[in-house]
């Protein structure tokens, strides 16, 4: 098993920077704003002979006792106890202060192996600004700088240094499950405040992710590993995406990146909706992003015990006419908080991620092909009359099934979707977009037409 490493420190000390430089990644938000990381992010870094995973924490407030504030630290607490060394990151050029006490006070206690580090100490190393670290009473002070990758060599002795752990070997580092399938990647996406995070908590079993009635209090794409069954996911919390009017801030501008990064990555998008919202323009825009990056997707309705049978009845409604390009979808109606049905969304996840996934092949397909314009041919358009001869599967995640024939380019929308029917209803591909793409065959004689 890897070793934890935990970044811990007051607000804005560049906890996230070092997390990137560590993990030689761009994966946690950096901005020059206090509280920007709210949830544990991990991370898997290369220091000295061994892998470590890396966690990196929120703003830590030991004395903190309500509000968000309180979720984050017991988010930091929670990574402080599953770690193996704790990093406590202090900024030289802002000095001490009484928080960095307070934080001291609350590691000493707990006597866990802590490296000390002055972070923002480009160019001061034996510089008279590091004398009043030696305060905290945490042991010797380690200068580095983050943002400019100064002092990590050292910092990868110091921590190697501090673990009571035998030498690293191959065989910890080469777990024997290699050969296991990959995860399956679920993003959960949606407005915000809708109980993306409640919703994965209550799977996890644990407060894995700070959920407060705020919205916009997730502002990372945040990977829990989940093992369900006999199946490995990996779940992506998002940050809601809000209409690109009210999105002014700088920080949420990369949140929204972010979301869609995750929802291109992933395999499965769970699509959350809140009930007592009804049905917005903002969820078919996000619907909308979902579909086009062809990605998988399942609707969940939230907080469905909070509403009566008439919202419910408007609800329906509004779902078929605002959502009607996700027909293909499945919809579970939930309540996270009280984990009512839950369990079919999974069942519908699998079904989903199958369905992207699936093989269509050659001879099954060019028969379909052929039974379809059987039944009902191609609308004629002026002399020609498009001719499907055979078919063949292009792709997967989303499905993309390569039709060719003769003046395909005058097949209308209305029969493609009559071919994407029949194909959906013949390889039970429910869950997933499926692409239809026309290739007509080149003319012989256009070039003699032309007199060439």
């Amino acid at each position: 098993m890897k070793p934890v490493l935990a970044l811990v420190g007051r607000p804005n000390v560049g906890k996230s920077t070092l997390f990137n430089a560590l993990t030689r990644s761009r994966d946690a938000i950096v901005a020059d704003l206090a509280g920007l990381t709210r949830d544990r992010h991990y991370g898997t870094a290369k220091l000295g002979q061994r892998e470590w995973l890396v966690v990196d924490t929120g703003g830590f407030e030991p004395t903190a006792d309500s509000g968000v504030v309180q979720a984050m630290a017991q988010q930091t607490r929670q990574a402080v106890a599953e770690s193996d060394v704790v990093v406590f990151v202090t900024d030289t050029r802002a000095g001490l202060s009484a928080q960095d006490h307070d934080i001291a006070h609350y590691l000493r206690r707990l006597g866990k192996p802590c490296v000390l580090v002055a972070n923002k100490a480009e160019g001061m190393r034996g510089q008279a600004q590091l004398a009043e670290f030696f305060e905290l009473g945490m042991g010797d002070v380690l200068p580095l700088s983050a943002a400019h990758g100064q002092g990590l060599r050292d910092l990868a002795d110091t921590a190697e240094a501090a673990l009571a752990l035998p030498p690293s070997t191959a065989d910890d580092d080469e777990p024997g499950d290699d050969a296991e399938a990959p995860p399956i990647k679920l993003a959960v996406v949606g407005r915000p405040n809708v109980g993306k995070s409640t919703l994965i908590n209550v799977w996890l079993g644990e407060e894995r992710l700070v959920a407060y009635d705020m919205p916009g209090t997730t502002r990372d794409a945040i990977r829990v590993p989940l093992v369900r069954g006999a199946r490995r996911y990996e779940l992506i919390d998002t940050a809601g995406l809000r209409k690109r009017g009210k999105v002014w801030e700088a920080v949420e501008k990369f949140s929204v990146i972010k979301t869609l990064q995750a929802i291109e990555q992933c395999n499965v998008a769970l699509l959350l909706l809140d009930a007592t919202q009804g049905v917005t323009d903002q969820d078919a825009h996000i619907a909308g992003f979902v579909l086009e990056a062809g990605r998988a997707v399942v609707v969940a309705v939230n907080k469905w015990d909070a509403v009566d049978a008439y919202q419910r009845d408007l609800l329906q409604r509004a779902m078929a006419q605002r959502l009607s390009f996700l027909r293909f979808a499945k919809v579970h109606t939930i309540s996270a908080i009280k984990r009512h049905g839950l369990s079919p969304v999974w069942a519908s996840i699998g079904q989903a991620h199958a369905a992207a996934f699936r093989k269509l092949g050659t001879p099954a397909l060019t028969r379909l092909i052929h039974d379809a314009v059987a039944h009902q041919q191609p609308p004629r358009s002026g002399m020609f009359r498009p001719k499907l001869r055979y078919a063949h599967q292009g792709g997967s995640n989303p499905p993309l099934v390569v039709v060719h024939g003769n003046s395909l380019d005058h097949v209308s929308d209305s029969y493609k979707r009559y071919l994407e029917g029949r194909v959906r209803e013949k390889f039970n591909l429910e869950g997933t977009p499926l692409r239809m793409e026309m290739r007509s065959a080149p003319n012989p004689y256009q070039q003699r037409r032309s007199g060439k």
